[in-house]
């Protein structure tokens, strides 16, 4: 079957499925959400339906932080997770197994991930310069590409890929340019005002649905009326 993580990051999943569906879970501007919209509802209705109609998916939620060490005992046959995991997947998989685009329905999509380095204004001008020297030193090529290899993540730029260390690696390992080709897809990840706040509304909605203590339509509708009540200071 089919596993899709709904803790840790269930927002992160739910936005690729809706994205999949024909329709952003926010504007562009990160003043409004669209959670109750009926494209959305019915990707929660979809997602729901894989274990309570298909089958395919146990009910309840599936755990982010143990899908991994899942796949790789055989408890599930495929597995939505970070590109992050690929490499100890490779290292650890004791049968064959590949990589795919995630589908589509209306359209194929997925939501960005990853980190970010900052630099904050009311920081001295000494802490500035470190972090910068950090920052360069991350995102240099050759540094990109020696923690895409060790990781599975994708490195930071084209010119990571260009490196000799990252062609070698992905002329021998192809699905690991999976999620990078993945990009023409991609649309940035959930961001609003107020993002943790939002985003937590979300999250619980999905679970509530996932678990039975709400509708799709129910839960979502409270996540979005949530979501107004926070932003409504921003607009």
């Amino acid at each position: 079957g089919l596993m899709i993580p709904s803790t840790g990051y269930p927002y992160w999943m739910f936005q690729a499925l809706a994205i999949q569906n024909g329709k952003e879970l926010m504007a562009g501007d990160g003043l409004t959400t669209y959670f109750d919209d009926p494209k959305v509802v019915d990707t929660l209705e979809f997602w729901k339906s894989l274990s309570t109609e298909h089958g395919i998916m146990p009910t309840g939620t599936v755990e982010w932080g143990t899908l991994r060490q899942a796949f790789l005992e055989g408890q599930t046959a495929m597995m939505w997770h970070s590109t992050g995991n690929l490499t100890a997947v490779k290292k650890n998989a004791s049968f064959d197994f590949g990589v795919a685009m995630l589908p589509g329905n209306e359209r194929l999509g997925s939501p960005t991930g990853g980190g970010n380095f900052y630099l904050f204004k009311d920081t001295s001008d000494a802490e500035k310069a470190a972090a910068l020297k950090l920052i360069k030193y991350m995102t240099a090529p050759e540094q990109a590409a020696a923690w895409s290899i060790a990781t599975g993540y994708m490195g930071v730029s084209q010119a990571a890929y260009e490196t000799e260390a990252l062609k070698a690696y992905t002329a021998s390992f192809p699905p690991a340019l999976v999620a990078r080709n993945q990009l023409q897809h991609a649309v940035a990840e959930f961001s609003t005002f107020e993002t943790a706040r939002v985003r937590d509304g979300l999250n619980n909605a999905i679970q509530s649905a996932l678990t039975g203590a709400k509708s799709p339509a129910d839960a979502l509708g409270d996540a979005q009326a949530a979501a107004k009540r926070l932003l409504k200071a921003y607009q």
